[in-house]
């Protein structure tokens, strides 16, 4: 059987892969997550999830594991917006983000511990309505934004935000599914064999 390894410690990430019914140990990655700014953030999603990957499947060691990294940024003139650092940094994403169209780069790979390995990058474009500064200010104040990509959370109160998703809606909260079924494909895995995989 399988044994399902998610390098990540997001909470999102977790509940998406329960609601598919699978079972999988969490083993957070030790890698620097520093991104470039003014990289590509295809490049630097790809690489940072690959990175994750790597390390925690080069930890495990288990020769029958399936290990999932994934990184997600969001892509705004030219930049890539990451976590906000505090309130401040966080007021200042929306401010920039509301009344505009952004976009969210999710990278994921998957390592067996034969050393298969695949990867890829799922994009999508979401517009924001127009937003005041006192909402700006409540949501920050509420938390949400402080561990998030882009700083919202399009599954909780930043969905109020959203006027439209042109793409994967899961890759915005953080883990493309569709992604996830064509990358295991590529290694040869069938979905539903996954399910049965006991939790170890």
């Amino acid at each position: 059987m399988t044994r399902i390894v998610l390098a990540s410690k997001s909470p999102r990430r977790k509940e998406i892969l329960e609601k598919l019914g699978l079972r999988f140990d969490v083993r957070p990655s030790g890698i620097d997550e520093t991104l470039d700014p003014c990289g590509d953030p295809r490049a630097e999603a790809v690489r940072l999830a690959r990175e994750k990957a790597l390390d925690v499947s080069g930890r495990d060691g288990s020769p029958d594991s399936l290990t999932i990294g994934v990184d997600t940024v969001v892509y705004l003139d030219g930049r890539i917006l990451c976590q906000p650092d505090d309130h401040g940094h966080a007021e200042e994403m929306l401010g920039r983000l509301q009344g505009r169209t952004h976009e969210v780069y999710s990278g994921l790979c998957l390592v067996t511990g034969g050393g298969g390995e695949a990867s890829g990058c799922s994009v999508s474009r979401v517009t924001f309505h127009p937003m005041s500064e006192r909402e700006i200010s409540w949501y920050v104040k509420d938390g949400e934004p402080m561990d998030k990509a882009g700083a919202y959370g399009v599954q909780g109160k930043g969905a109020l935000f959203v006027k439209s998703i042109e793409g994967s809606f899961h890759n915005v909260m953080g883990f493309p599914v569709d992604l996830f079924y064509s990358l295991l494909r590529e290694l040869g895995k069938d979905f539903a064999s996954l399910q049965a995989a006991p939790r170890t």
